[in-house]
């Protein structure tokens, strides 16, 4: 289970203070999958990384009980100055993991060949996410959290993926966060609305994605 109670985050821009949490309190109960809908802007990036401990709120408590992943699809999870390599084996030694092994696994999943000793500032967006799949798989969570991306290279690489991400649904954990209720709906068991400083849950994906469209006047395929 995670716990956020009475939450609050903000920030401080040239046009104001922008809200993603006004005192929020709402629990992720383990055994299901949430998908957390909301428009660009919303703050759903920053509720993940709230949720992984990599940003702090401005008020309240996160409460964790269970292991959970950086967000999977989020650039700033890695260095840019560092090789994937060298991500791969920081990242294992953060969660405790075998550092070989977690590089070999990379590596091979990955298919970077020899950019996976050069720094990623040098990738392409899509071979950074090659590269964020690969070090997500290699490593074992109860939760996984996933930004938006769950597909990335050619038709034989997203099929690899979704390999490999269905292995892991079966026994883990996701929070995902999207803008896209096809995706959500075809990964997740629970749904929620993210606007206005609070994120409201829901038992059911398609109660959650019918207030997401009628509120936000959400238009996807």
């Amino acid at each position: 289970m995670i716990e956020f109670a009475n939450v609050s985050k903000r920030y401080r821009t040239p046009f104001g203070t922008r809200t993603i949490l006004d005192r929020a309190s709402f629990a992720f109960d383990a055994g299901h999958n949430y998908g957390i809908l909301g428009g660009n802007g919303t703050g759903k990036t920053t509720l993940l990384r709230m949720i992984a401990g990599a940003e702090h709120p401005n008020g309240g408590e996160i409460r964790r009980y269970t292991r959970v992943s950086f967000p999977l699809g989020f650039g700033g999870t890695l260095h840019g100055n560092l090789s994937g390599r060298r991500n791969a084996s920081f990242l294992a030694r953060i969660y405790g993991a075998d550092t070989r092994q977690v590089e070999e696994f990379v590596q091979d999943f990955s298919e970077l060949g020899a950019y996976f000793d050069l720094p990623i500032a040098t990738y392409s967006s899509g071979m950074v996410a090659k590269l964020a799949f690969g070090i997500s798989f290699a490593l074992d969570f109860d939760v996984y959290l996933i930004d938006e991306a769950t597909e990335v290279g050619d038709a034989r690489f997203r099929q690899k993926c979704a390999r490999f991400f269905r292995e892991r649904i079966a026994r883990s954990d996701i929070i995902m966060v999207s803008h896209n209720s096809q995706t959500i709906r075809a990964y997740c068991d629970r749904g929620g609305v993210l606007m206005g400083g609070r994120l409201e849950l829901f038992d059911s994906i398609d109660e959650a994605i019918m207030v997401y469209k009628r509120v936000l006047g959400a238009v996807d395929g």
